[in-house]
């Protein structure tokens, strides 16, 4: 079996982990998503993640509700540690070892980020779940993935989204006549406005040559998929 990429992040939003609830923590949904991290796992795949926090609070909303954007930035990194935790617990029960590391320290429940421990861990083949966004406010989920991936040196980008299967030329739940794109450029997404990652993630990828497939989490197999090279969802590569 040819494995495509060998050293990946996965970027997982935290909707993903709430289900249809679009709220919260959901148990069964974060071990569904724990069964199919193990399925590539077992693969021999080296396997990074940054989780999202968009189920417990989103730093852009707090800040449209009058609240100052920094300090409500921070409050959207705690939800990310929250579940990093809950996912952590859930793939080391399917028996998948893990580490977390934190950008805002919290030597209690989790290492710091080091770049070079990081690395470590996944040679000896421990799934590392980056929690906490960059650590700094103004910036996204996104641009976290796309800075941990050039800091490790990953072949690819997995963004897991929740339902679309792909990228498309408008938003195809509102839209029946959005095109889904098969491949784009780093530069594509930018200049198209295609808002798939922000623009500071899309131009830290394309700086860093590296690729991106955004497809649908829903779909049992999907990463596998992906990681095995099957032409499923965007692929976005190059400048």
């Amino acid at each position: 079996m040819s494995i495509k990429y060998k050293r990946v992040i996965i970027k997982l939003s935290g909707e993903a982990l709430a289900g249809k609830e679009g709220h919260g923590i959901n148990p069964p949904e974060i071990r569904k998503v724990a069964e199919e991290l193990k399925d590539v796992y077992d693969l021999g795949v080296e396997i990074a993640i940054v989780v999202g926090g968009g189920n417990m609070w989103r730093g852009e909303a707090g800040a449209q509700m009058g609240m100052e954007r920094a300090q409500a930035d921070y409050i959207g990194m705690l939800g990310t540690i929250m579940n990093a935790l809950a996912l952590q617990d859930n793939l080391e029960n399917v028996g998948v070892p893990t580490r977390v590391q934190t950008s805002i320290e919290m030597r209690q429940i989790a290492e710091p980020y080091i770049r070079r421990k990081a690395t470590r861990h996944l040679e000896k083949h421990r799934v590392v779940i980056f929690a906490g966004g960059t650590g700094s406010p103004y910036f996204s989920t996104d641009t976290t993935a796309a800075l941990r991936a050039s800091e490790i040196n990953a072949d690819v980008i997995l963004m897991a989204k929740n339902g679309v299967d792909g990228i498309y030329s408008a938003d195809p739940n509102v839209d029946p006549d959005a095109e889904k794109y098969q491949s784009l450029t780093h530069l594509d997404v930018i200049n198209k406005g295609l808002h798939v990652m922000d623009t500071t993630a899309s131009s830290l990828s394309m700086d860093n040559d590296i690729p991106l497939v955004v497809f649908n989490m829903n779909e049992h197999g999907n990463i596998k998929k992906v990681v095995l090279g099957e032409n499923i969802g965007t692929t976005v590569e190059g400048k």
